[in-house]
């Protein structure tokens, strides 16, 4: 196969994995409520590290993501800097 093709190959792979991480990560930022949350941890739990690593992952950032995105007494922060939205 020549140089080229392996790298078109390679990057529409590349292209591939993108947009099923960004679907898996839509789907999951569905789950808010704590009850939804709950459920969705209890079916992770069932499965081995290895098969949901990517999964607690993205659940980890967004996480992180909404933490990040509450300000004091929980106001939304706005902007870079943490400076709150008027």
């Amino acid at each position: 196969m020549a140089l080229a093709q392996r790298i078109r190959s390679a990057l529409l792979d590349r292209a591939v994995e993108r947009r099923a991480y960004r679907r898996l990560a839509a789907e999951l930022a569905g789950f808010r409520t704590p009850a939804e949350r709950a459920e969705l941890d209890e079916l992770i739990a069932r499965h081995s590290p290895d098969e949901t690593r990517v999964i607690r992952r993205i659940l980890e950032r967004q996480d992180i993501d909404r933490h990040l995105l509450r300000g004091v007494g929980g106001h939304l922060l706005a902007g870079v800097g943490g400076h709150r939205a008027a």
